[in-house]
């Protein structure tokens, strides 16, 4: 039985030795390499003094260094840090402070810009560059004060790795001792969020969050060791990170792609003939505009989304390109993991649900009163079971806010002293399937009313000409707050463009909800996980927009 992360790959590399775990360009590394691989790093942490408990931060691109890193922490004890690698200096050194990162592990440009700031790292003490040479760590190290030089041990991977140097065969390996046997619920990782809606905090995640989290994925998308999984998500992301949990729990193949353009993915799933892609509705939209080879989608088995709803016109492009792929529409958050999936057979019946509770959680939508909604009733999605996370890392405020004790009426089958409330409105139909109306903190209050974003962009999105739509609010001296439509259209003829909106929202929506503007752009700023950024776009448009009466 997997209990610890680790043992995801180290079972695995039991069951089917030679079988290959990982692929990168034309590197490929078996499950049992990559196991080696990983115990070897564990004892070099060992040999620098990190033991059980202490946090390891990860700031790599996706590449073999990288997955490494994180496993071996969980051989170890240790709790790995991943921080996505399109952060700046800045950024990192706030995660780095926040969660007292011991050791951290990057390459040899991020460190470059990192040096200015490398004194006001409070607990580090050392960082291992995977990609210098001695020489070269050297020439990147010159302006650095050698009073830092001091605190900070600086080395390359390879001296790193010398601390451990296995037989030339391989086979003279044992497993590292922690120096406090670790329970499956301790910490196993801390993901930070993307803070746009002010510093990221850290969620931390115990070893039964992932390996659970890991078989629910492979239950319901009925992953199979023969299948072949490409990563194009940040695996800061958990999301993304998903990818490989669930891969290495069935013994699958994953494939790790850093893309450029949305030809490179198409390329990769014909390449590595992928039989399974999971992105974000950035990425899909992409993927829907471009030119697909008639024989580019022939290995692909299944798709998913997560991190936001999917335009139903894109969703249907991809259906076209992957006609033989069945696609799982889902909803999560990381304090939780996952909620709920839509499954494929579901989807042309009721294409706007978000589904209903993946394995091993329970879902239940309250009222503000804290009793159960009736069906069809607004409320608050609770997630309950033991795919709820820890909390967060040394903020008993936010974690008291969103941790909360299980409400009496939930099932509970697995008796978890905390719930999740994710501040999400949702109402469940007779069925018991979910429609998501709302986050708490962006409904807008208009006219008396209150207004959900979601449902006004699902309706300008029944226009083939609006290709995204994000709703804000201005504030307004008659209304509140003025309704306000941020699109990305493809029509170039704009005031024709916008009567047709206009038309359309009049038509289908009731006067309160029409846009009292409607804005348009040529993209949308968005945060490291590829979510619009709605704090920026609200602040961005307030700065140059008087209120709307």
């Amino acid at each position: 039985m997997t209990s610890f992360v680790h043992e995801l790959i180290s079972h695995s590399a039991k069951r089917s030795p030679d079988t290959i775990a990982l692929q990168i360009k034309d590197t490929q590394l078996s499950y049992a390499q990559l196991n080696k691989q990983i115990t070897r790093l564990a004892h070099s942490y060992s040999e620098f003094g990190i033991s059980q408990g202490d946090r390891v931060g990860i700031y790599l691109a996706k590449n073999k260094e990288n997955v490494q890193s994180m496993f071996a922490c969980s051989l170890l004890g240790a709790v790995f840090v991943p921080i996505n690698p399109v952060l700046k200096a800045q950024q990192v050194n706030y995660i780095a402070n926040d969660c007292q990162i011991k050791l951290l592990i990057t390459n040899r440009a991020r460190l470059k810009t990192m040096i200015p700031l490398l004194g006001d790292l409070t607990e580090l003490n050392t960082i291992i560059v995977i990609d210098a040479n001695e020489i070269q760590l050297r020439e990147t190290l010159r302006p650095l004060p050698q009073s830092i030089k001091k605190i900070i041990t600086i080395i390359d991977w390879q001296s790193f790795l010398s601390n451990y140097a296995l037989d030339q065969d391989n086979t003279n390996y044992k497993e590292p001792h922690s120096q406090v046997a670790i329970s499956p619920n301790d910490l196993a990782a801390i993901f930070y969020t993307s803070g746009s809606t002010g510093q990221p905090k850290g969620i931390m995640l115990s070893h039964t969050n992932i390996v659970l989290g890991a078989k629910s994925v492979s239950q319901y998308l009925q992953l199979g060791n023969n299948d072949k999984i490409l990563a194009v998500l940040p695996l800061s992301f958990d999301y993304g990170f998903n990818q490989l949990t669930s891969c290495f729990f069935i013994g699958a193949q994953c494939v790790l792609l850093d893309y450029l353009l949305p030809n490179d993915v198409i390329k990769a799933i014909t390449r590595y003939e992928i039989t399974g892609l999971a992105a974000v509705p950035p990425l899909w939209m992409q993927l829907s505009k471009v030119t697909w080879p008639s024989d580019a989608a022939r290995s692909i088995r299944y798709f998913t989304n997560s991190g936001g709803v999917l335009p139903l016109a894109t969703l249907a492009k991809l259906r076209q390109y992957m006609p033989q792929a069945k696609p799982y529409l889902m909803y999560g958050l990381t304090e939780a993991f996952r909620s709920t999936y839509l499954s494929p057979d579901e989807i042309d019946k009721r294409p706007n649900s978000m589904g209903k509770a993946i394995p091993n959680s329970e879902i239940i939508v309250l009222r503000e009163d804290g009793s159960s909604c009736d069906d069809d009733e607004e409320g608050e999605l609770v997630h309950i079971g033991p795919l709820v996370t820890l909390g967060y890392w040394h903020n008993k405020i936010a974690t008291a806010e969103r941790y909360k004790p299980t409400p009496k009426q939930a099932i509970n089958a697995q008796k978890t002293p905390l719930a999740v409330y994710t501040g999400d409105y949702v109402k469940r139909d007779a069925e018991g399937f979910l429609y998501f109306v709302a986050r708490k903190d962006t409904m807008i209050k208009t006219s008396g009313y209150r207004v959900s974003p979601t449902e006004l962009e699902s309706v300008l999105l029944q226009l083939p000409q609006v290709e995204e739509a994000t709703i804000i609010s201005s504030p307004s001296v008659n209304l509140g707050q003025a309704i306000i439509a941020l699109i990305v259209a493809s029509m170039d003829d704009k005031e024709l463009l916008k009567t047709s909106i206009l038309r359309h929202c009049k038509l289908n929506l009731p006067n309160y909800m029409v846009p009292k503007e409607i804005v348009f752009v040529n993209e949308f700023p968005r945060n490291p996980n590829g979510k619009v950024d709605i704090k920026w776009l609200t602040i961005d448009y307030n700065k140059k927009t008087v209120p709307v009466n």
